[in-house]
């Protein structure tokens, strides 16, 4: 028996049903009050806990199930960064998880996990309503078919980038490393296209969960994406070159990547209350890295996940200018992050620790 009871209104004679990401396929003969006799297609052992997708999409399982809403409490009492919700079918499923985190005090990031196959139709809706979104290619892929994959991937990351979103890329990238202490090419080249389409975040799952290898793993993964950014055609983009801004901290940050990747500047520093004005940064392809200087350990958490941002906790008591960039430049200099005569573009504000003040752009001489 299955836990979700709602299946046989779901499907219908001739439907194929995918268990366990694809690896046992039945099609429905038919369906007889609440009992839905299938014949086993592709055959295989089935253990307790494994997921069940109707090829094409369609199942009516809302996506905040009551241990969801449990769980989402639990979240906020133990302060997470960001929350993932599995199988959001519209933004209001986000819209929902945000209210009870809100409800509950908590102001954690939410991850849209894209794994059904009817999110695709208003995908706009749910990328700006999230905080991120994951490409989750095992359910995703086990609906879609595999052959659509690929290009539905690059266009979520894509979309996820023009609209100043996170994009995770996830499920089986080096799948082979759960019992192998090498990753297959076929595995390089999936971790490097992700990297090359633009994706922040490259995430693994068994391999570290289960596997044999987890460290080797992570080392082989933070090789392929450290070469691949090497490439010029990696580090550059005209992401909303022409575009109009109406937030002046946007425009400051479009500014400053533009000068980046026209100058020669070693690093970018952003003095930033929440994020948004490295993660604005980051959407532009670039070899240059940001760095977030923050009072708010939240926001050092958060823009984790932003590509090519690193934060650093920054207690800015500086009574002038000229200290508070000597006292950067200390920072970078003992991170061995730039190095005396470097030119660096440092972000802030007017005024101390004001949400959305960025308004100004300096290039400086490192001292």
């Amino acid at each position: 028996g299955i836990s979700y009871k709602p299946l046989a209104q779901d499907v219908n004679p001739g439907d194929r049903l995918l268990l366990d990401d694809g690896r046992i396929v039945m099609d429905v003969v038919n369906v007889v009050n609440m009992r839905v006799n299938c014949t086993v297609i592709v055959g295989g052992d089935l253990s307790n806990n494994k997921g069940i997708n109707l090829q094409g999409g369609g199942l009516s399982a809302a996506a905040l199930t009551d241990k969801d809403k449990a769980d989402i409490l639990t979240a906020a009492k133990i302060d997470a960064d960001y929350v993932a919700v599995s199988f959001p079918r519209t933004a209001d499923d986000i819209h929902e998880a945000r209210m009870l985190l809100n409800r509950a005090g908590s102001s954690a990031g939410i991850v849209a996990k894209i794994e059904r196959a009817e999110a695709l139709d208003v995908i706009d809706e749910i990328i700006i309503a999230s905080d991120a979104i994951m490409v989750a290619r095992g359910d995703l892929g086990v609906e879609i078919g595999d052959a659509n994959l690929p290009p539905v991937q690059k266009d979520l990351i894509k979309r996820a980038r023009a609209l100043d979103k996170v994009a995770i890329t996830a499920t089986q990238m080096m799948e082979s490393m759960i019992t192998n202490p090498i990753p297959t090419r076929a595995e390089v080249f999936d971790v490097a296209n992700a990297v090359v389409d633009g994706t922040d975040v490259i995430m693994l799952s068994a391999e570290t969960a289960a596997g044999k290898y987890p460290i080797k793993a992570i080392e082989a993964m933070d090789r392929v994406c450290l070469e691949t950014e090497k490439q010029a055609n990696v580090r550059l983009s005209n992401h909303r070159v022409e575009s109009q801004f109406d937030q002046s901290d946007e425009a400051i940050a479009m500014s400053a990547m533009y000068l980046a990747n026209h100058t020669n500047c070693k690093a970018i520093v952003s003095l930033t209350c929440t994020g948004s004005t490295p993660l604005w940064m980051s959407r532009i392809s670039s070899g240059i890295p940001i760095f977030a200087f923050t009072h708010d350990a939240k926001t050092a958490s958060k823009v984790t996940l932003y590509r090519g941002v690193f934060p650093f906790l920054f207690e800015d008591n500086s009574p002038d200018q000229e200290t508070r960039y000597q006292a950067i430049f200390d920072i970078l200099k003992s991170r061995h992050q730039a190095d005396t005569g470097d030119n660096i573009i440092i972000t802030h504000g007017d005024f101390h620790r004001v949400e959305g003040g960025t308004n100004t752009l300096q290039i400086v001489n490192v001292k």
